[in-house]
């Protein structure tokens, strides 16, 4: 028997969701959080925001703006789309069709051989291309990017410095997997999403500010979606949510922020937009946002901790993740799929098919990149539970 929509809150979920937002605040440095939930037409449900803004005196509320992190990968596939749509580029054309040879040569060297020119745009959307990632490449006796960034000691750096540091210092994870309908092993690694905003600048001939501003955000009216050192950003009002790394804050380094390539925006920004991708209202021909989650490849598991980036269980399409536990870790009530993305400063966006709900919202706190995977299990279950009009566990 199918789940019914939910069309409003009772009392007793709008409590339990008060009590989540607020005990996300204060353990592993969070300063502040917001949750936000929605029909997947985008309509809004419920939203909730708590803590400090700016670390002082300035609250949360629903209307700031927040740091996506990796979640902008999502809006970075859909302006890859977008130019596909439009004729061009070509998901299966290498990045060395549109970027000079002289940035893309010898980057993925494996076992001797140079496999740059197998790389096409599809590989770099679903992380299927091995090229490892730039932010935590160590040079020999030096410390990752990613480190020196959070240290404040690397000011700011571009496509350029990226190729530079993994042709000079990487090494592939392995040969670009071929895209022929069985699943392959794959490795998170935010270089693929660099050179694919260096691709759509190089094609739109504009900052990436201005290519989203035409390919996505005047088409869904996302009016505060902005990235960081852009008229939109000194204008914001609020204005936008301090970002940490434990008790750093990284909002302050203007020109990392700037360089990671990652936007902020609302929480009604991102409901709207993953609604768009939802409905397909996001592309010219809705069947365009099915190439995102179309084939699914699992992402390796790592014991070693990886300060960017997801892996085991989660699995990567194009720009999207699909988050679902395996059934061994809930037998007795199987969490139902989630497909979107999350970021490194525990931001998430979602939609789950199953329920016909949005979810979005971050906690801005590196140290704490897990919430969204500890949080989504317990959101679902109470969501699924006053659909079916369970009494929720106590």
């Amino acid at each position: 028997m199918p789940i019914p929509a939910l069309e409003t809150l009772s009392p007793d979920a709008t409590r339990r969701l008060n009590g989540m937002v607020t005990r996300l605040v204060g353990g592993l440095g969070v300063r502040h959080a917001i949750l936000a939930v929605a029909r997947s037409d985008g309509s809004p449900l419920w939203l909730g925001a708590t803590g400090a803004a700016d670390g002082g005196c300035t609250r949360m509320t629903a209307d700031t703006p927040y740091f996506l992190a990796s979640v902008t990968k999502l809006y970075i596939a859909t302006g890859i789309l977008r130019l596909m749509e439009q004729g061009r580029v070509s998901l299966d054309a290498g990045m060395a069709a549109y970027l000079p040879q002289e940035l893309v040569h010898r980057l993925h060297v494996w076992r001797g051989k140079d496999q740059t020119g197998e790389i096409t745009l599809r590989h770099l959307l679903g992380h299927a291309a091995g090229l490892p990632d730039y932010l935590v490449i160590r040079p020999p006796g030096g410390t990752s990017l990613f480190e020196a960034a959070a240290a404040g000691a690397v000011e700011r750096w571009g496509i350029g410095e990226i190729a530079d540091l993994v042709r000079e210092h990487g090494r592939p994870d392995f040969p670009p997997r071929p895209f022929d309908g069985r699943r392959h092993t794959i490795r998170y690694s935010d270089t693929n999403f660099q050179f694919l905003i260096a691709v759509i600048e190089a094609v739109t001939g504009a900052s990436l500010q201005a290519a989203f501003d035409d390919l996505i955000f005047r088409r869904l009216g996302l009016s505060h979606t902005f990235l960081p050192a852009t008229p939109a950003a000194a204008s914001a009002t609020p204005a936008p949510a301090a970002v940490w790394l434990g008790d750093r804050r990284l909002d302050t380094l203007t020109g990392a922020m700037a360089s990671f390539n990652d936007l902020f925006g609302t929480a009604g920004d991102q409901l709207r937009f993953m609604a768009a991708l939802v409905s397909g209202a996001a592309f010219d021909d809705p069947a365009t946002a099915r190439l995102m989650t179309a084939h699914w490849n699992p992402l390796a598991f790592s014991l070693n901790p990886r300060p960017v980036g997801p892996g085991w269980p989660m699995e990567y399409g194009l720009g999207t993740i699909r988050y679902r536990l395996p059934r061994l870790l809930t037998p007795l009530r199987p969490m139902p799929e989630l497909v979107g993305h999350t970021g490194v400063t525990g931001s998430w966006l979602f939609h789950c098919p199953e329920l016909g709900i949005i979810t979005a919202g971050t906690v801005d706190q590196a140290t704490a990149a897990a919430t969204p995977y500890r949080l989504m299990p317990r959101l679902l279950d109470l969501l699924r539970r006053e659909m079916s009009h369970e009494t929720p566990f106590r």
